[in-house]
């Protein structure tokens, strides 16, 4: 943010910020909740979906721990920017695969909701 940030792009930026970081935390604990119910034994494509599942929440609980610090610096945006980008595309790799798997919708959809959180908030940041 600049200095000649105004106080409602300020909120807005915070607003973005706070969305952004519920809707990582949701996809986590989405992702986390579903690998818990592929069977560990399973097909080489299940232990991809695990796999698959754990970054994802692994990313986003990242991200949300980011999004969550109070960053002063002029560098701040930008290592928002890359987390965020990493970010969404690690949750549309793992929506298109949960959407491979009956049962999987929901998950996919919160994989997709936090995606459009994280592009929405990056467009405040330009």
């Amino acid at each position: 943010m600049t200095q000649t940030t105004s106080q409602q792009q300020l909120v807005q930026f915070l607003e973005d910020r706070f969305a952004a970081a519920q809707a990582c935390t949701e996809c986590a604990r989405a992702c986390a909740l579903r690998v818990s119910l592929v069977d560990p034994d399973g097909t080489e494509e299940q232990d991809l979906l695990r796999r698959k599942g754990i970054l994802c929440a692994e990313v986003c609980d990242a991200t949300c721990r980011v999004l969550s610090e109070e960053c002063h610096d002029e560098g701040a945006e930008a290592a928002f920017r890359v987390q965020l980008e990493w970010t969404r595309s690690v949750c549309l790799e793992c929506a298109h695969l949960f959407d491979r798997y009956p049962g999987g919708e929901d998950t996919a959809q919160v994989c997709r909701d936090c995606a459009r959180a994280c592009t929405d908030f990056m467009a405040t940041l330009d």
